[in-house]
């Protein structure tokens, strides 16, 4: 919190400046000795024209004693005009220059004025935010500044002193330094208020949250109020910041020698890695500190211990969670359970349970630690337990239960959806590792589900490509009636997963389609026979497609397929076949040569010499172009004879 423009504060800040402008090193209001050594600047700097801003000269018949009370910078003035005037220039009679009783009144003096800086410096940190603008909080803080001033204008005297080689210089800035170290070091082994706490907190825990607490206090009460009463050069609050950075390292390196549970483990790494620089980060803080050059509060070899308690400890009880969940959906199968359904679709609640409990410990382990790295370590427990999800899907499929086939692999899914979409949580390792594994998954429950599909369609697939097939169009319709029907059982999968299934479905049909054309069982002896072969295949693409297409698939790529090759089936012409032929091999680069001369073969009347002349234009036109494209395979799963 910051001081308002209040009357009360504003008052403040005229009490404040009272004291004058900070050091310029000239004493206006002070007799200057009468006979300065010749040589020596027995002044600090050189005099300036009076200002607004100068202070009202004090009562010139006020005694040392009354200053101090009033004034320690006006009091510290006085004395150093009496040193001055003591020991600004030698004689032969020392005695004269040096009377024992005016020389041991200036060292008492000096000291009382001594004693009563220190004690104001002492109490620099008493104040309360809310309290720095009554009576009282006013006298405190133009006593501190004027203290402060003081200090700073004996730091000019010491020169002098070192020139003259006079006195001892009283060193009063290294005098503030420990005079505030120690203040600190008490606050924090004293915090003024105890940490509420939370039930169950540790001693250790409490101790480390009131020091916390008395940190973040006294820093803002320096950087709101204290900050005023110290020039700019000065940098109090980094100073400050440092000694309490200091302090709290200090008492965590003590704590972490001892043997720590987890949870005082886990307390001390957030306040290393979050609750401590969330403290820095606050805006009034961040403003005045540096807190990249406070470093770190503790060594890296006491946090690399912490941090591997801590991170062995997340590791197995996320790997505890994980295989308890596994074992409840292994127990449930035991016991003949169903899955569930929501909205008609079977589930399993396995990744509804592990995801989210995997994105939290990540995500705090992040935190605690203060690395992702670190963070990524605790989820290669993971693999361990998808291996096992695997075993268990193999269970399932030998037992043939369909509805747990679909629970799983909407299951897969999930998982798969996590580990491409929240890549962050894995380390890349894990990642490859554990979607190979789900793609193993995903293929097997696929093939689970997709096989009794095509044992339905076999005595059709039967049909494809013979001398039937092309004359009646009641053996196509047949199959695709037995599709409708077979599809069916393909309900109670969830929507992406049903879609991608249907989709799958569709190009191995597709294929299927291909392979018994490509078996030539029907020969095309003529044009007419291949023209009506054409009509065939271009009405049994488009049929298919939209079946499919009806159905949910999206891969209307496996249309142009069967287009494409209907277009071979139709010209005559070699350059035109050629023409196709690489158009049909550039699209698809799996299109080997034994599926070329397969499909040429359909065309009885085209002779052996023209074959090989349209597949060696293939063979050329590829040799020719670099084969880098992605494409969808196809015709690599069209097993030719």
């Amino acid at each position: 919190m910051r001081i308002c423009s209040t009357p009360e504060t504003l008052r403040l800040n005229r009490v404040l400046n009272q004291g004058g402008r900070w050091i310029r090193g000239k004493f206006r209001n002070i007799r200057r000795p009468s006979n300065p050594q010749v040589g020596v600047d027995t002044s600090p700097v050189e005099e300036e024209p009076p200002s607004s801003e100068e202070e009202d000269p004090l009562d010139e018949t006020l005694t040392f004693d009354q200053l101090l009370e009033q004034s320690l910078y006006e009091a510290s003035l006085v004395l150093i005009n009496r040193e001055n005037q003591l020991f600004g220039k030698e004689t032969d009679d020392e005695e004269q220059k040096h009377p024992a009783e005016e020389i041991e009144r200036l060292s008492a003096e000096r000291r009382a004025l001594e004693k009563k800086i220190q004690q104001t410096l002492q109490q620099s940190l008493s104040l309360r935010l809310e309290e720095v603008a009554n009576e009282a909080a006013v006298q405190a803080l133009a006593a501190l500044k004027s203290a402060v001033k003081a200090i700073y204008q004996e730091e000019v005297q010491d020169l002098r002193r070192k020139q003259l080689k006079s006195r001892t210089p009283s060193s009063w800035k290294e005098l503030h330094d420990s005079t505030l170290r120690g203040l600190v070091e008490s606050r924090m082994d004293n915090p003024s208020v105890a940490p509420a706490g939370q039930p169950g907190q540790s001693s250790i825990q409490l101790d480390i949250q009131g020091m916390g607490r008395q940190l973040k206090d006294d820093l803002l009460l320096v950087v709101n109020v204290l900050k005023s009463c110290y020039p700019p050069e000065a940098n109090i609050c980094q100073f400050y910041a440092r000694l309490y950075h200091q302090s709290l390292s200090a008492r965590l390196r003590k704590i972490v020698e001892f043997v720590l549970d987890d949870r005082d483990c886990t307390f001390i790494l957030r306040w290393v890695n979050e609750f401590y620089p969330g403290i820095l980060k606050k805006p009034e803080l961040d403003s005045e500190i540096d807190s990249a050059a406070l470093g770190q509060l503790l060594p890296r070899d006491l946090l690399d211990n912490l941090e591997e308690q801590y991170l062995t400890t997340q590791e197995t009880e996320l790997s505890v969670y994980m295989n308890n969940a596994l074992e409840e959906e292994r127990k449930k199968l035991t016991k003949g359970e169903q899955p569930p359904t929501e909205d008609g679709c079977f589930t399993s609640p396995l990744a509804h349970d592990v995801i989210p409990i995997i994105n939290g410990m990540v995500t705090v382990t992040e935190t605690v630690t203060g690395s992702q790295q670190k963070a990524q370590r605790i989820t290669r427990q993971l693999t361990d337990m998808l291996q096992r999800f695997k075993a268990f899907q193999d269970d399932i499929i030998k037992q043939k239960s369909k509805p747990h086939v679909k629970a799983t692999l909407g299951c897969v899914e999930q998982f798969r959806d996590v580990l491409q979409r929240k890549s962050d949580l894995f380390p890349d390792d894990v990642q490859e590792t554990c979607l190979t594994i789900l793609s193993d998954m995903r293929q097997s429950a696929r093939t689970c589900l997709l096989s009794s599909v095509h044992k339905s369609l076999k005595p059709q697939y039967q049909k494809l490509g013979t001398g039937d097939w092309l004359k009646k169009k009641l053996v196509f319709e047949k199959l695709l009636s037995s599709l409708e029907n077979s599809i069916q059982d393909l309900e109670g999968l969830a929507p992406s997963c049903y879609q991608a299934v249907i989709g799958d479905l569709h190009q191995e049909v597709t294929q299927e389609y291909v392979k018994r054309l490509l078996r030539g069982e029907v020969k095309l002896k003529d044009r007419e026979h291949q023209q009506r072969a054409f009509d065939t295949v271009m009405d049994n693409a488009e049929s298919l497609h939209k079946l499919f297409t009806c159905m949910g698939s999206q891969e209307e790529w496996l249309k142009e397929i069967l287009t494409n090759m209907a277009e071979v089936l139709k010209l005559q012409d070699v350059p035109a076949l050629q023409m196709q032929i690489v158009s049909l091999g550039h699209t698809y680069p799996d299109l080997s040569e034994k599926h070329v001369s397969a499909l040429l073969k359909l065309k009885s009347n085209l002779s052996k010499e023209d074959r090989h002349k349209v597949k060696a234009t293939l063979s050329d036109t590829r040799k020719e172009s670099s084969q880098g494209a992605e494409f969808r395979p196809f015709f690599s799963k069209v097993v030719v004879k």
